[in-house]
């Protein structure tokens, strides 16, 4: 075989081999697969060029560089505690947690070195500037108003970062000895007075009820009166009529019969009782018991 025709394949063979390689280089180097959990930055030289998202994605080789994969995933900072003043001047600890994802790469790579402690500096301001705003008592009672404060103003002051701040919490809320001690005896005192008040309400509720008690009592004894003076007059009418219709006979017959109750009530009495009476009593008890039986 001859040296240069040899000479001549092999070097158009490599050529065609360079050009191969060369070839996949390039489409190595221009086709750029994004996970589904990130977005990567693409810069040429030096400058901002575009944002890759997932899937697959074509770059210029050698002139478009990716610089930085940055993951979209949701993040969460590490508990923070920051001390803070409320209104009414009471020193408390609080703990935060902040979850956050980023939304836009480019400006999170550009406009800020360490996110995670630019906003962790900001909540802490702002959770500073919110309490400062309340007293204790709202503190503990508007939690959940206090968050969404916090939420939409970090959620404010990061937007030039392209972060979204999905949820901002306060895990507690903690206040040295002196405060507690101080809010104990506020406590106990609270409840001593709520017992008082619950005590003076059941002597006046138990003082109206007996009121109310003699008052119906009145009212019943009351009326027995009213409905034994309207019996009397009622007997009273009786007799008069009797004695205009029969005359003084009659009379004769209503003072007899009682003459006779009351002497059937002594009577009757309890032990033993011996009775005196004039004569001109029992003459009179004697006509009695015959006009008895005469009316009889």
């Amino acid at each position: 075989m001859d040296p240069d025709f040899f000479n001549d394949f092999l070097s158009a063979n490599l050529i065609y081999l360079l050009l191969a390689l060369l070839v996949v280089v390039i489409i190595f180097r221009g086709i750029k697969i994004v996970p589904q959990s990130e977005q990567h930055v693409v810069e040429r030289f030096g400058r901002l060029r575009s944002v890759l998202g997932p899937g697959i994605n074509i770059i210029v080789p050698f002139l478009d560089v990716v610089r930085h994969r940055i993951s979209i995933l949701e993040r969460q900072l590490p508990t923070a505690s920051q001390d803070a003043i409320t209104r009414d001047n009471v020193l408390v600890q609080v703990e935060t947690s902040v979850f956050y994802r980023i939304v836009q790469p480019e400006k999170t790579v550009y406009r800020i070195r360490d996110v995670d402690a630019a906003i962790a500096t900001t909540v802490a301001g702002i959770v500073r500037a919110e309490i400062g705003k309340m007293d204790l008592d709202e503190v503990q009672s508007n939690r959940s108003q206090l968050i969404s404060t916090i939420k939409a103003t970090v959620e404010d002051a990061v937007d030039n970062w392209g972060i979204e701040v999905t949820r901002a919490e306060i895990l507690d809320v903690n206040l040295d000895q002196a405060t507690r001690d101080a809010m104990l005896q506020q406590l106990n005192a609270e409840r001593a007075r709520r017992a008082h008040v619950t005590e003076a309400e059941g002597r006046k509720r138990a003082v109206e009820l007996n009121a109310d008690a003699e008052l119906y009592a009145a009212e019943q004894s009351a009326k027995a009166r009213r409905i034994e003076a309207e019996a009397e007059a009622f007997a009273t009418g009786v007799v008069a009529k009797a004695i205009a219709d029969h005359g003084l006979e009659a009379a004769r017959y209503q003072v007899a019969l009682k003459q006779v109750e009351a002497l059937n009530a002594l009577g009757a009495g309890t032990g033993k009782q011996t009775i005196v009476l004039p004569a001109q009593a029992l003459e009179a008890f004697g006509d009695a018991f015959k006009m008895l039986k005469g009316g009889a």
